[in-house]
């Protein structure tokens, strides 16, 4: 039997080993899409305890914690930062075959040196160990970072932010790792969502503009988008969340559905000017990148807030979410070949929700490879979020593989809100080197040095090269 976690966790054979032990491990982090608040970086937090480190935002600790019937008081709720940490720790010897088990004791051995099971017998020692170590100055979020050996990190933000942080970031040369803006533009293209117009207010506040219309709001996303750009940005993020069918966009109609929900401050409820809308929008952005030679990724599949009297409650991102599967490949790829046709296709990466449709997804991709650049113009992402777990790695990575180069993959996120997530590369390269080393030691791939540079290319080189960092 092996030990839980050991140094060889997930390797399962000399050549799996060699690659991670001798090539993946230290290679340096790049984190292109992740939610960290840049404002913690820039004032350097520090934490009180391991509540506020681990569970102060993290739907997914919250989500399990919820399913194991645990009260929403030592959730979310007034409970204190010990009793919620009490309840997480009372779930964990529960949660076997979820990717949190691991996490959760992965972050606690390489940030705290603590090998002990997080339980409710070890939960009082876990609680003052990582207490006093949270006191100390090396516990600090840039440490934190500085730790984990992370070159990037690319941050979620909307067009109407100060993106001051960033500033100070760029400007204060005793912190190494490079902190950019990632573009985000997903409320001013929702415009079935309530707030609409309060929102456009804000944009065009932030870009010096009165936005009228959506000749005025163009001009407004062009200004942002060179003030991101001038504080290095590369990429976009964009979540279809509602994208129903596809309809080829046109800016009169697309004029009138911005209109109305500027008058009506959202709430538009015809689909076919929501669509409408936004594949105008979409391509317009998409134009813009290309000019700007941007990335954008885009996350599709989720059915956000599906627990209504929870998200009344509770507001979104806390765990309500789930599998929506609302993008179906028909229109994801009607949208993609509007935007090849016009020039506003840039360098993308796909995110399904859904693991059943990594295949569909992998093949579409190749529906549009014609960049001719030596980089992919199309990439399916990594397993994201409802898929990120070690099975469902697994099988992206193969699905990619058997439909796509996988030697262009470009690697694991953590796409958290954690400043201690980054072990999540670790696991993924663990998972990497598992795979590729299974496939040499069963004769499916030759021994004859490529594996090593593979390994590297997909951990970090692909990352850094594809978005220009």
């Amino acid at each position: 039997m092996k030990p839980f976690l050991d140094d060889d966790f997930l390797l399962e054979n000399d050549t799996s080993r060699r690659l991670f032990h001798g090539t993946a491990e230290d290679l340096p982090i790049i984190d292109y899409h992740c939610h960290v608040p840049p404002r913690e970086i820039a004032s350097d937090r520090r934490y009180s305890n391991i509540t506020e480190l681990w569970l102060g935002g993290d739907h997914y600790k919250w989500r399990a914690v919820r399913s194991a019937g645990v009260p929403e008081k030592y959730i979310t709720g007034d409970a204190s930062d010990y009793e919620k940490f009490r309840a997480y720790a009372s779930v964990m010897p529960r949660l076997i075959g979820n990717p949190l088990y691991h996490w959760t004791h992965l972050e606690l051995r390489r940030y705290f040196d603590c090998d002990l099971i997080l339980s409710p017998d070890t939960c009082d020692e876990i609680w003052k160990l990582t207490s006093d170590a949270l006191s100390r100055d090396d516990f600090t979020v840039r440490n934190l970072i500085r730790r984990s050996n992370v070159e990037v990190i690319c941050t979620t933000d909307d067009p109407a932010d100060t993106l001051e942080y960033h500033k100070a970031l760029a400007a204060d040369a005793s912190f190494e790792t490079k902190v950019f803006p990632a573009w985000r533009p997903d409320k001013g293209i929702n415009i079935e969502a309530f707030g609409f117009g309060d929102y456009i207010k804000r944009l065009g506040d932030a870009a010096g503009v009165t936005i009228t219309d959506i000749d005025s709001l163009f001009e407004a996303y062009r200004k942002r988008l060179d003030f991101f750009s001038a504080h290095g940005c590369r990429v976009a993020d964009h979540g279809l969340d509602v994208f129903p069918f596809y309809t080829e966009p046109d800016l009169y109609h697309a004029n009138e559905a911005f209109r109305e929900a500027l008058a009506s401050n959202g709430g538009v409820s015809d689909m076919k000017k929501v669509t409408l809308y936004k594949a105008a929008m979409l391509r317009f952005f998409g134009s813009e990148y290309v000019r700007r030679g941007w990335a954008m990724q885009i996350h599709f599949g989720v059915l956000r807030n599906a627990n209504s009297r929870m998200f009344k409650a509770k507001g979104p991102d806390t765990g309500f979410d789930t599998v929506g599967n609302t993008v179906p490949i028909p229109t994801l790829a009607a949208l993609l070949d509007m935007m090849d046709s016009h020039d506003a296709l840039p360098r993308t990466i796909l995110y399904p929700i859904a693991p059943q449709e990594n295949a569909a997804v992998a093949a579409l991709c190749g529906s549009f490879q014609t960049s001719g650049d030596g980089f992919p113009r199309m990439m399916q992402g990594s397993a994201w979020w409802f898929s990120d777990t070690l099975d469902g790695m697994r099988t992206q990575m193969k699905t990619l593989a058997s439909l796509s180069v996988f030697g262009c993959f470009l690697g694991m996120l953590t796409d958290s809100r954690s400043f201690t997530s980054y072990p999540r590369h670790e696991y993924f390269r663990r998972i990497l080197c598992g795979i590729v080393g299974e496939w040499i030691e069963s004769g499916q791939s030759p021994d004859d040095g490529t594996a090593e540079k593979l390994v590297a290319d997909i951990s970090y080189h692909n990352a850094k090269n594809y978005f220009g960092f």
